[in-house]
């Protein structure tokens, strides 16, 4: 598995194999992909996550039967200093050459784009549309064909995808309430 992160957060694979040796039914790797996380996995896992004009981008392999998936807060930096997977350009990036390094080409890889709502706010609109764009952009640069989108509208959206079948589930949600995904106690932070 391979997990990339912004800084401060606890490395998720310590939390997979906590949560894995309490629940011994699960036979996948499952973890909530915050703002700014890209995960991988060669092993099936179950991946999570709440998105609002946030996007996720997922890829398959479909020869090797794996996949991985991100979760960016903004469309684009320029500034080296900024370049952290909290950005599309640099998320989407970070997804593809880690696909390509399990032994993926964009021959067998396939993507999906999930989120980029929209909200009252005129800014907030124009930053999900933005986050979509440059998902599609990024991906057609490294020859990467999406199959599949659920992007724009007005409503938040939950997400579990499962990166060894590719099988994604799509709730969308007009309020994301904290017991729907966090363990009591646990700091909330949405984008």
């Amino acid at each position: 598995m391979i997990v990339w992160m912004t800084e401060g957060f606890k490395d998720m694979r310590e939390y997979n194999q906590d949560e894995q040796q309490q629940n011994n039914a699960i036979d996948a790797y499952e973890c909530f992909l915050k703002p700014g996380y890209i995960m991988v996995n060669s092993e099936d896992s179950v991946v999570r996550t709440v998105l609002g004009n946030s996007v996720s981008v997922t890829i398959f392999d479909r020869e090797h039967r794996f996949g991985g998936m991100n979760h960016f807060i903004f469309p684009i930096t320029k500034n080296r200093a900024e370049s952290t997977p909290q950005f599309g350009n640099v998320s989407v990036t970070a997804l593809c050459r880690m696909m390509f390094d399990l032994g993926g080409n964009s021959r067998t890889l396939e993507a999906q784009i999930m989120g980029g709502a929209e909200n009252g706010d005129i800014n907030d609109r124009k930053l999900g549309r933005k986050n979509v764009e440059i998902a599609r952009k990024m991906l057609k640069r490294f020859n990467i064909p999406v199959v599949s989108e659920d992007v724009g509208g007005t409503r938040g959206r939950k997400i579990i995808y499962h990166t060894g079948t590719n099988e994604t589930i799509i709730y969308k949600v007009n309020k994301i309430r904290e017991s729907d995904w966090f363990e009591i106690g646990q700091d909330l932070r949405f984008a």
